[in-house]
């Protein structure tokens, strides 16, 4: 028995801050809506390429937290062109920070999303 992989990541809030975070994540990292099991609750199923990396769910406003302080820092996402997203984040106006992993020639960018949550994009440096 082992864990082969990351499946997906779930954020849930009320209906606006689900719509901001959907047109943040299609907009600004070119993750796509695509199909979503009919729920009994409203949401999104993002994706890159074909599969469903980030799940958007509705939520009635302040069922998602629990009165404790969160573990959660940031999704990590590995890319590419670094420049062009680099651009982008700068046309939209989105300040980020750019790391370097040591040793292991790869770059990093980081911002947040509309709700807060931390987003990590990494790209092969060179």
């Amino acid at each position: 028995m082992k864990v082969i992989g990351l499946d997906h990541y779930n954020l849930c809030g009320p209906r606006d801050v689900l719509e901001s975070m959907r047109d943040f994540y299609v907009e600004v990292l070119g993750l796509e809506v695509g199909y979503r099991p009919p729920f009994g609750s409203f949401g999104y199923w993002l994706y890159a390429a074909d599969q469903p990396v980030l799940h958007l769910s509705e939520s009635a406003r302040g069922d998602c937290v629990s009165g404790i302080q969160s573990s959660f820092d940031h999704a990590a996402f590995r890319c590419t062109d670094l420049e062009a997203y680099s651009r982008r984040l700068g046309q939209l106006g989105i300040e980020y920070r750019t790391a370097r992993i040591p040793r292991l020639e790869w770059v990093q960018l980081f911002f947040n999303d509309p709700a807060g949550n931390g987003v990590e994009l990494n790209f092969p440096d060179g």
